[in-house]
């Protein structure tokens, strides 16, 4: 049966209708009604803010295939969200969130290798005809890509898809449980967030160096905080999207040059230009929070930036189809199985190290959703830690090709 047209296509009226959506869910999450106190007393107001767009693609309103959206939003949007986020970071107290951060990244990519040849295990036991399938059709070959979305980005899962030889009508399959299952577990985090505080005190987790870095956060808005004029929000903007052009101009001529020089260095996500846009964007923000161009957040620089951040929260959550999961049941059960083995494996070493509920989130995060979700996570525990989510993502580029690699042979030990 052929896809029926969405009942909106113009992207200025998908944006008219992400924008709506965003109004309301901060004028309810402020309003003294006590029912809307009561709500987000348990429902956070970042989590509707990604589900509710979801809606108009479940419902077919819009298609977030057809619209530039996220594309532009990802591109344009995010670059100069992490220049604003970053500028005023203080790296040194990032530094003393110590070993525990890495560790609980490092759980997280080992829960998404291992986790996949479980999940096509448990799932080739319980309904062999489900993992059925030969050459690029075989649906261990398309959870290469999922893995190699989960640990790195798109540019692994494009690669994967490449190394592994996966068929188009699969890997399209793929696509929809990589986004669903990504989405959910997404979801869940945010959720979590919202009762960190909670949580942290129950595992008896050492919040020390999070509440350290807050701290010092705010004490810099004390000292430097300022009415935002209409100069300041122009300074501000012109950092933030002449650092997106900087970035786009950077990756325009590095990628294309190790491309056609040394192609090898695909498998390291070197070839990819969104990486470099990340990249370069986060080094320009950790050089200006060096320079005099850190007062500006003063003036609301991240708060800019947070904004920016929401549209593509938004966009993202557009992507997410909630009635996908009912297409085909088994690829979708594989995707759960995996997910939750990654969540318990990082569960269970949170439990050990006594982790605060952000490294687990943000390591998490940083694998399964990458730099775009990253800063989302993470800003949903406070705006001052979105760095961080930005250069775990960075990491989870330089592994992806490799883990996801490796995952894909285990998963064919298990096929054949």
């Amino acid at each position: 049966m052929p896809h029926e047209p969405a009942l909106v296509t113009n992207d200025a009226v998908v944006l008219g209708l992400l924008s709506l959506i965003l109004g309301l869910v901060f004028y309810t999450e402020r309003s003294k009604h006590p029912f809307w106190q009561r709500f987000y007393r348990y429902v956070p107001g970042l989590l509707l803010c990604y589900f509710l767009p979801s809606l108009l693609n479940t419902f077919n309103i819009v298609d977030p295939e057809q619209s530039k959206l996220y594309f532009v939003s990802s591109r344009f949007l995010l670059p100069a969200c992490l220049v604003l986020l970053t500028l005023s970071v203080d790296l040194p107290a990032i530094g003393r969130l110590g070993y525990k951060a890495i560790t609980m990244f490092l759980t997280g990519t080992v829960g998404i290798v291992l986790g996949g040849p479980l999940a096509l295990l448990i799932v080739g036991w319980i309904s062999p005809e489900t993992i059925g399938g030969q050459g690029p059709d075989a649906i261990w070959r398309g959870m290469t890509t999922i893995a190699g979305s989960w640990i790195g980005g798109g540019a692994n899962q494009a690669a994967m898809k490449e190394v592994f030889d996966v068929g188009d009508a699969l890997f399209s399959q793929m696509v929809a449980v990589d986004v669903l299952c990504a989405s959910v577990w997404m979801a869940v985090l945010l959720f979590l967030a919202g009762r960190a505080k909670e949580i942290d005190a129950r595992m008896g987790a050492d919040t020390s160096a999070i509440d350290d870095l807050r701290r010092r956060v705010e004490r810099f808005h004390a000292e430097h905080g300022r009415l935002l004029t209409l100069p300041d929000l122009i300074f501000i903007l012109a950092v933030g999207f002449g650092a997106t052009g900087a970035a786009h101009a950077v990756a325009g001529a590095v990628a294309p040059w190790i491309e056609s020089n040394a192609p090898g260095l695909a498998r390291l996500s070197l070839t990819s230009s969104f990486f470099w846009i990340v990249v370069t964007a986060t080094t320009i923000g950790l050089i200006l929070s060096f320079t005099p161009a850190k007062k500006l957040e003063g003036a609301g620089a991240s708060r800019v930036g947070s904004a920016m951040l929401y549209v593509l929260v938004a966009s993202i959550g557009m992507g997410m189809d909630v009635s996908a999961v009912f297409s085909n049941p088994g690829l979708f059960l594989i995707g759960g199985i995996w997910i939750s083995f990654h969540a318990l494996l990082l569960i269970v070493m949170a439990r050990v190290l006594r982790a605060p509920l952000f490294y687990l989130a943000v390591g998490s995060q940083a694998n399964v959703g990458g730099a775009a979700s990253a800063p989302v996570v993470a800003s949903a525990f406070h705006p001052s830690l979105a760095p961080t989510g930005v250069l775990l993502a960075v990491l989870g580029y330089a592994l992806g090709t490799y883990a996801a690699w490796i995952c894909g042979l285990l998963m064919q030990g298990i096929a054949s």
